[in-house]
């Protein structure tokens, strides 16, 4: 499985699935899926922490510490999709519609290879 041979829905109905088999749906409310994103996250962030860019580069050159990193970011994402399901939200539909939010607020002439925040511009 490949991201460029892969949908969101099918990566998504594996998630489903996943939880279904294991009757864990009833675990899964929106506070809980964004608890778990969060603490999903912070580990994912564990591999930054006390770290310089250098030496996370170097992290990713390592095999086994890139896999570990992927799957925290594996796990942050199996939240997101169990918690789009779950509160009836299309991701795709959504990111498009963020993307042109984000478009006006950081217009290319004013933020082009620049790090403010929009209302800095």
């Amino acid at each position: 499985m490949k991201d460029k041979e892969t949908t969101l829905e099918e990566i998504k109905n594996i998630a489903i699935h996943f939880r279904d088999e294991r009757d864990w749906k009833q675990f899964h409310t929106p506070k809980d899926l964004a608890i778990d994103i969060a603490v999903e996250a912070g580990e994912l962030l564990e591999h930054f922490r006390f770290r310089t860019n250098e030496d996370v580069v170097g992290l990713l050159d390592n095999p086994k510490t890139k896999k570990e990193m992927s799957h925290e970011l594996a796990d942050c994402l199996f939240g997101i999709l169990l918690m789009a399901d779950e509160c009836d939200i299309d991701l795709a539909s959504i990111f498009k519609e963020k993307m042109a939010v984000l478009h006006k607020k950081y217009p290319l002439e004013k933020s082009k290879g620049v790090n403010k925040k929009y209302t800095e511009l």
